[in-house]
Parts: C-alpha cells; sequence; structure tokens
C-alpha cells in the first residue's frame, strides 16, 4: 500500500464495503473499486495472521441501484441487492446532463434538481437495513446559493439539513463553492476536500520548464471569493499572490448573476512570470479568459488555468479561440464531474485525476481511520516540490 495509507489492520472496517454509484458515476466508482481491491489484496498478504472480513476482498465493491421511471416523469428508488450491515458509499454527479430519461415519451437531460431527487430515493430504499449512509458529492448540490443577502432561498442548506435528517452519517464534497455552508449541520459530518496537490502533480507533470519561486511563479484568484484557494497554493508553493477585483452591474441580472463590467488587476507584477489562476470551477468561462487576457496584457509569460470543475456551459468555442490567440496555455480541471468526449480530446485541456484520492478517503471513513492527512495535503505537496526541483 502507499505510504500515506495507514495500515488498517488495527481498524477493521465498520462494515460491509459497498459503492452505490447513481447514474453518470460508473466509472468513477469501477476505478474506485479497484483502487481499494488492490490495496486490500496487499494488506492481507503482509498480515496472514489476521483474521479478515470474508468479504473484505471482492472482485469489486459496486452495488448498483436502479431508478425505475413512470411515463409521466416519477420514479422510485430500487435496490435488488443486500445491503443488510453494509457501509455504503453513495457516489452522486449533480451536474452530469448527459443522463436521460423520458417523460411523455419526450428525452430530458438530468438536472441537478433530478440527480439530487435520485439520490434521496435511494437512501430512502436502503430503508434503515445499512449500518452507515455515506454520501459522495463532488460537486456540492446548490452550493453557489450558500448565503441570503436579500428575500431569496438558502438552496444548498435547505439541501445539507434534508439529508441529515435522512440519517446520512458522511458528506463528503471537493472544493465547497463556501465551506462555511456546513454551519447549516453544525452536528453532523460535512467535509471539503481539496485538489491543491493533484494540481501541482499534474501541473508539474505537464511541463517540467516551471520555476517554483517568487521571481517566476504567481497565483491568480479570478476574484475575490477565490482568495482563500489562491493563498493556500500560494503558501505550499512560497510564491506572491494576485488577484482581480471584478466590477459588476448590480442593476441587472444576466443568466442568474450580475454581468461583471470590468476586471480590475491587484497584487504583486506579473510581468515575464508564469500565472496559475485557481479558483474551484469554470462556468461559462468568461471571467476565466477574460482574466488571462488581462494578465497577458500585463506581460504574463503563461497562463495556467487549474479548476476544481469543468463545466463549461457556453461550449468549448472560447476556450479554442483564447487558445488560438495565445490568451490561455492550458486548462486544467478535475474528473469528478462529467467530461465530454470533445473535452477530453482538446489538446489545451488536461484532466486531473482524483480517483485514487477519492479511494483513500472512503478506505480510510470505512475503517473508521481519521482523514486529516488528506484535508492538508502540504506535506505531500513539499515532497513533491522537493523530487521536482532535485530534478
Amino acid at each position: 500500500m502507499a505510504d500515506d495509507n495507514k495500515n488498517y489492520v488495527t481498524d477493521l472496517p465498520i462494515g460491509s464495503l459497498a459503492l452505490m454509484p447513481l447514474k453518470g458515476t460508473e466509472p468513477m466508482a469501477h476505478k474506485i473499486s479497484d483502487y481499494i481491491r488492490e490495496w486490500r489484496k496487499e494488506q492481507v498478504k503482509n498480515n496472514r495472521n489476521v483474521v479478515f472480513r470474508d468479504d473484505y476482498i471482492k472482485d469489486d465493491y459496486i452495488i448498483y441501484p436502479e431508478i425505475d421511471r413512470f411515463g409521466t416523469g416519477e420514479a422510485k428508488g430500487v435496490i435488488n441487492d443486500t445491503i443488510r450491515g453494509a457501509d455504503l458509499f453513495l457516489i452522486v454527479d449533480v451536474v452530469n446532463y448527459n443522463v436521460t430519461y423520458k417523460m411523455y415519451g419526450v428525452e430530458n437531460r438530468m438536472s441537478p434538481d433530478d440527480h439530487y431527487q435520485d439520490l434521496k430515493r435511494v437512501i430512502a430504499a436502503a430503508n434503515g437495513k445499512a449500518k452507515r449512509v455515506n454520501v459522495i458529492m463532488p460537486f456540492l448540490y446548490e452550493s453557489r446559493q450558500h448565503k441570503r443577502t436579500k428575500r431569496e432561498s438558502l438552496d444548498c442548506a435547505l439541501m445539507l439539513k434534508e439529508l441529515a435528517t435522512y440519517g446520512i452519517s458522511n458528506l463528503i464534497t471537493i472544493d465547497a463553492h463556501d465551506p462555511r455552508v456546513m454551519n447549516a449541520i453544525p452536528l453532523n459530518s460535512f467535509d471539503s476536500l481539496n485538489c491543491h496537490y493533484q494540481f501541482v502533480k499534474t501541473l508539474l507533470d505537464t511541463y517540467n520548464d516551471i520555476t517554483i519561486d517568487k521571481d517566476h511563479l504567481v497565483v491568480i484568484s479570478p476574484d475575490v471569493g477565490g482568495m482563500t484557494k489562491a493563498i493556500q497554493l500560494a503558501n505550499m508553493l512560497s510564491v506572491n499572490i494576485g488577484f482581480l477585483y471584478k466590477r459588476r452591474d448590480y442593476s441587472r441580472v444576466v443568466d442568474g448573476t450580475n454581468p461583471i463590467v470590468e476586471h480590475t488587476y491587484m497584487g504583486v507584477e506579473v510581468d515575464g512570470k508564469d500565472c496559475i489562476i485557481m479558483d474551484d470551477m469554470i462556468a461559462s468561462g468568461e471571467s476565466l479568459v477574460d482574466t488571462a487576457k488581462k494578465l497577458k496584457n500585463m506581460g504574463a509569460k503563461r497562463v495556467f488555468a487549474c479548476m476544481t470543475f469543468g463545466l463549461f456551459t457556453k461550449g468549448l468555442q472560447m476556450f479554442d479561440k483564447a487558445v488560438e490567440e495565445k490568451v490561455i496555455d492550458k486548462v486544467f480541471t478535475t474528473n469528478t464531474i462529467y467530461q465530454t468526449p470533445e473535452l477530453l480530446s482538446k489538446p489545451w485541456y488536461v484532466s486531473v485525476d482524483m480517483t485514487e484520492y477519492l479511494a483513500r478517503v472512503i478506505e480510510s471513513i470505512n475503517h473508521d481511520s481519521s482523514i486529516s492527512q488528506y484535508l492538508d495535503p502540504n506535506e505531500k505537496v513539499k515532497n513533491y516540490l522537493e523530487n521536482y526541483k532535485n530534478k
């Protein structure tokens, strides 16, 4: 087992591990299952004097739930396999628009609301038989509607409170838009993982000529809201940061948000330096491209975008043009949400694999062990940078 995986022999599983992927997350679940199977094989091999559960090693740990749809679009969740005493891990991608269903004979793409309803259906189908129910939701449902500034709904908080009443034991997400939303369920387990190490590793594996110091590299936050992530990465790399202030037109709303009038840069000089733009998501991509243009106009050498979730709600043409005009050099997003074949084929795009990371977290939780080492990747980043510089 890898060095950062502790020895689980003294921490036996809390229950039989069962991964339950909702529609669209099956490929991710298979990779996670493969990692866990190989780790457990090694664990048993190295500890022959220890008695393990009969089901400790399986060909795979996946149980497939079914969502049966009626012609009206109504549905029910069904679990056909036994889950009594199991430690269930439900995996859901609420922004996977590639999944469809029929309603009155018309093909409909599933919305975040549809995915969330299916999640609740499967939890309800478990019907108290599982020993514990955990939810892996990389993109946190309604995470951008996390605070109230006027008479408006608080959708993310409502979702968390609802899942708490459903009795889930752990909710794991990645880079929550604002982790303080966990205050909605102060007595329940909520963990927001970060992917700084995976971004650093993938970026430096892709480019072996990046100099990691204050004279050659700057971490950029595209807005004030993303400053926390940028500061964390900058501290890990021991470099400076900059950010762009977005002046918005609050007199009107376009596509659910106030349009940006102007970007104003604040921070250290970027002339001749590589820039890493760090944030939690690419929505339409307009703000990212505008940020990259601003940096290039200020003399930035190369611009790399490291965003946890690539939604690309307005397509990829904008990025094709930005790369063609040498505004952006490379875009990195994780594989925790649906990625189109078109996106994966783009020469300017790199997918950051998070499945091993999620597998380690799931394995730790199943053994009721601490996941603190995965919440703070400082040591791993430090060691990787040391090896990179030595090369």
